[in-house]
């Protein structure tokens, strides 16, 4: 490493020091040139009415706060944006001097305090979640006093105050405050009041402050009214996407979208409960990082039980959540955290070195990286919506479409019609049971990785060991003289009731599999917006996927029985090898099964094909057990 003289180095160290102390001048300018803005937009109603001073005082203050946004602007660092924000500064001057409606003086100062961070950026939202529990104590140990238990403004000493603390309670001025704003207040003070600045408080302290004072001017049957909302609608979730927005959103800006009442209790909710929002997309990122870093830890301690515990929740608590959104946009780099992310519980089973397994959690983390890049919304394109949703219904509903289309086109050759409303019953009840799915989750208790991942485990594991079975019988009838033998010993007598029983559960199983899965892809891009386009993409795939349909039971019509059954004994036995890996591989990701990982063998999730042991091992001995049924039917025929 090259190193300076220390004269240079010296003078270095007081050129980054000037530098540094200019940052923060200006990012405070900036903050304080925001809250005045902020603070203009709010009380600005409370000294002009309809053209009438109501209060001289307030008045005053009006325009030496407006005087000031302009100096400060005046004085920030050359931009080609500053100039528009002066003329905008001069503007909102003019405005209080003529004494103009307060929505306009309101608009001017939101619109000119939106454009100052545009040009000049200050953090707007917490790198966390902020803890309203938290908040709640703070606001006990500081705030109280003065604004009350109930934030009403009423609290034991706010009789010796010149000016009466602010009443977090009144309605009308909360839904023109951002907890940002709020947020800067409690940082700086206000000037001409006793508010004082708190900024010797740590800054994730003053952010669950904030977000806890912003809470008092909705009531609890608000807040649940917004839980409604906000699990009933998904809509909702495209206009509080992520933790900046719901701190940087006013309820009044939010009231011009979806209407006042809404607005009050959708606020009303998110802000009691934050977390809500960072569970979606890449909020959810930011728990899995964290159980990522509490797992290594533990392994460092020497609890490795803990420390597997931990990465598995950071897998299905964290990370499941966003696997649709990221496989619609980006399947190979889903793949490749899904790989990952085994190979680092494989290790803390292994006992691999401490140092190594913190390079693994580096490794992920820069995945991560890029799966916030792929998830932010200017990522998604009407295009990319589209093949997102067509492709996905294309690959989930194509193994479902085969195992159904085949077993009707087998009732067909046996002529055994009577049994095929068995068959349909069986796909038609998996899709009632799937919306049933969408309802539960969407407004019930929605549904956890952990049970996501065990349905797919399981059902894919039951498809195969039925599949198996099939495809060894219709392999047994391969031959023309087998078949009619079996003709002539069943033309007396339909199917038995099990056995058409056992062709219904069959048609559940898997197309249910299947829609369970597509649902939460689909769940997951609604959210996202586009919704015309997605359904165009769905009803691309369903007119593909009925073409498949049209032309395998067309074709099926021609094919000599013997072909018939040769053809769908090997669509039976190459779709029970795929759905073994599946299942063994998302038992995996549930904790039921363990993993240890196969360095040469490569992913390709379209087959099951899966680089670990398990995986492997249960898709060779599908096809072991093929091969011996495979080869006893021959035996018989020789």
């Amino acid at each position: 490493m090259l190193s300076l003289p220390p004269r240079l180095a010296v003078l270095a160290t007081l050129v980054a020091l000037v530098f540094c102390g200019a940052a923060r001048a200006e990012t405070s300018d900036v903050e304080t040139t925001w809250r005045l803005l902020d603070y203009i937009a709010v009380d600005y109603a409370g000294a002009v009415s309809h053209g009438s001073v109501l209060s001289p005082s307030e008045y005053a203050e009006q325009n030496e706060f407006a005087a000031t946004v302009a100096a400060k602007i005046a004085a920030l660092p050359p931009k080609p944006e500053r100039q528009a924000l002066a003329t905008e500064a001069a503007r909102l001057q003019r405005a209080i001097a003529d004494k103009s409606d307060a929505e306009q003086v309101a608009a001017i100062a939101h619109g000119l305090a939106a454009a100052l961070l545009a040009t000049y950026p200050v953090p707007l939202a917490p790198n966390k979640v902020p803890d309203f529990a938290r908040g709640a104590a703070l606001f006990g140990q500081n705030c109280a006093a003065c604004h009350g238990d109930a934030g009403d403004g009423h609290g034991p000493d706010a009789v010796k105050l010149d000016t009466p603390p602010i009443a977090f309670t009144d309605a009308e001025r909360a839904r023109q405050r951002s907890v940002f704003a709020l947020y800067q207040v409690i940082t700086q003070g206000l000037d001409g009041t006793a508010m004082p600045s708190f900024d010797g408080l740590p800054t994730d302290d003053r952010w669950a402050l904030a977000l806890y004072a912003s809470h008092f001017a909705f009531v609890d049957a608000a807040a649940a009214e917004g839980e409604r909302l906000w699990r009933q609608d998904a809509s909702l979730h495209r206009l509080v996407p992520d933790l900046k927005t719901l701190i940087g959103t006013t309820p009044a800006a939010l009231a011009s979208k979806i209407g006042q009442d809404k607005a009050d209790a959708l606020m009303a909710y998110l802000r009691r409960h934050p977390e809500t929002v960072t569970q979606q997309q890449t909020g959810s990122l930011s728990l899995v990082r964290g159980r990522l870093t509490e797992s290594l830890a533990a392994y460092r301690a020497g609890d490795r039980q803990h420390a597997g515990e931990l990465a598995l929740s950071a897998y299905l608590d964290g990370f499941e959540p966003v696997e649709p959104a990221l496989g619609a946009r980006n399947r190979a780099l889903l793949e490749r955290i899904e790989g990952a992310m085994g190979d680092y519980r494989a290790a803390i089973q292994s006992g691999e070195n401490a140092d190594a397994l913190a390079d693994r959690v580096q490794v992920l983390d820069d995945l991560f990286d890029d799966a916030e890049a792929s998830l932010s919304p200017n990522a998604a394109s009407g295009l990319s919506t589209f093949l997102g949703a067509a492709t996905i219904l294309l690959r989930e509903g194509l193994e479902a479409l085969l195992i159904v289309v085949a077993m009707i086109a087998f009732l067909r050759k046996a002529e055994r019609m009577e049994v095929m409303p068995f068959v349909h019953a069986g796909w038609v009840g998996a899709l009632v049971a799937g919306f049933l799915t969408w309802v539960v989750a969407t407004w019930v208790i929605g549904i956890s990785g952990a049970s996501r991942e065990l349905t797919e485990g399981f059902g894919s594991v039951i498809a195969a060991v039925v599949l198996l079975s099939v495809g060894i019988w219709m392999h047994g009838k391969a031959q023309a003289d087998q078949w009619q033998r079996y003709i002539r010993e069943r033309m007396a007598k339909a199917l038995s009731g099990g056995s058409a029983w056992f062709l219904f559960g069959l048609a559940f199983i898997v197309v249910y599999r299947e829609v369970f899965e597509t649902i939460l892809f689909y769940a997951a891009l609604w959210t996202q917006g586009n919704g015309g386009v997605i359904l165009a993409g769905a009803l691309s795939a369903c007119a593909a996927l009925a073409l498949i349909a049209w032309a395998m039971l067309r074709y099926s019509r021609r094919l000599p029985i013997g072909k018939f059954f040769t053809y769908s004994s090997w669509l039976m036995a190459v779709l029970t090898v795929v759905l073994a890996g599946k299942g063994i591989a998302a038992l995996q990701e549930a904790g039921i099964v363990s993993i240890a990982p196969l360095r040469l063998v490569p992913r390709i999730s379209l087959v099951g094909l899966f680089p670990t042991t398990q995986t492997v091992a249960a898709q060779l001995l599908m096809i072991a057990a093929l091969a011996i049924g495979f080869g006893l039917n021959r035996r018989k025929v020789a």
